[in-house]
């Protein structure tokens, strides 16, 4: 006997809802940061001009051990001049390879931090790989909303709903607005597959389930990708597709491809693939919500880099 998924059900009643009127359609808008292949958006109701920022980038120079904010500057350029409320800074997972601003832009544009429920498994393994200590809450209270599946909420009059979407890492939320999902790391452009499923708490085999239960929405939804990375033969970025296209053409998860297939492919060639530039940071940083570790008794924040622990 087959269990009806009530959230995707509810996903995909919200999205023929917004494909039918396009009031119930979203604006947005993609700045994309070559430097770690991110794209963030800014998506907004056209009639109440209220907003959500999704998947920030903050400047970070390794070498240095430098931030700086052009990357988040233009975001809020783009809010400012459109006049938009900021009601939701959302991220789609703990990142591995960037560092959020989300901070930076609260502090600048307000809106409330959001980010899956299961971030609480992710601060608890990186917690104790980075011997982050027991000063650091591993509970999610550096967020200020912990979503979970089939969540629902809104900006303006456009209808938002979480989908837990594990994998990648065990926290991944999609996040659809009207007729378009915000998917994250899950899946990139159909010519260059999906995401890696080897961090702590990844699991290619239900990466393949996540993906499977996107694609099940409406052929026409709109996919808006958090990466981009040019796949050997296309010459420009590009980071939004559709279900439709994703179940014809993806080269690791189309129509056809089994789960065992899936997770020999994906498990073999994760094998084969080095740790994201940014890991360090991007990780102690993000698991704190965008934040920097506490300072020291000089008064400067420290990255740790484990040596021989991933």
């Amino acid at each position: 006997m087959s269990t009806v998924d009530a959230p995707l059900q509810a996903a995909t009643d919200q999205i023929k809802r917004a494909q039918g009127e396009k009031t119930l359609r979203p604006s947005i808008a993609g700045f994309f940061d070559e430097a770690t292949f991110t794209v963030s958006y800014v998506v907004h109701d056209p009639e109440t001009l209220e907003a959500a920022i999704i998947d920030s980038v903050l400047d970070y120079e390794a070498a240095a051990g430098r931030t700086s904010f052009g990357s988040a500057d233009r975001i809020v350029e783009y809010v400012n001049s459109n006049n938009l409320a900021v009601n939701w800074l959302i991220e789609t997972h703990a990142h591995a390879d960037h560092i959020s601003a989300a901070p930076y832009l609260q502090d600048k544009l307000g809106g409330k931090l959001g980010i899956g429920s299961d971030i609480i498994r992710v601060q608890e393994v990186f917690g104790k790989l980075f011997n982050a200590g027991s000063d650091f809450e591993r509970d999610g209270s550096q967020f200020d909303h912990l979503f979970s599946d089939g969540e629902t909420f809104q900006i303006g009059k456009i209808e938002g709903i979480a989908l837990h979407v594990p994998g990648h890492t065990p926290a991944d939320m999609a996040f659809i607005f009207g007729d378009a999902a915000f998917v994250g790391d899950t899946i990139f452009m159909p010519d260059f597959g999906t995401a890696r499923a080897d961090f702590p708490g990844g699991d290619a085999r239900q990466l393949f389930q996540s993906i499977r239960r996107l694609l099940s929405l409406p052929k026409e939804t709109r996919l808006f990708l958090c990466h981009d990375y040019k796949a050997p033969g296309r010459d420009e970025y590009a980071w939004e597709t559709t279900v439709g296209q994703q179940r014809r053409e993806n080269v690791h998860v189309k129509d056809g491809v089994s789960e065992d297939e899936f997770v020999e492919m994906r498990t073999s060639r994760d094998k084969t693939l080095a740790m994201p530039n940014l890991i360090m940071p991007s990780v102690q940083v993000n698991i704190r919500g965008g934040r920097l570790p506490e300072p020291e008794d000089n008064g400067v924040s420290y990255i740790k880099i484990p040596v021989n622990a991933l």
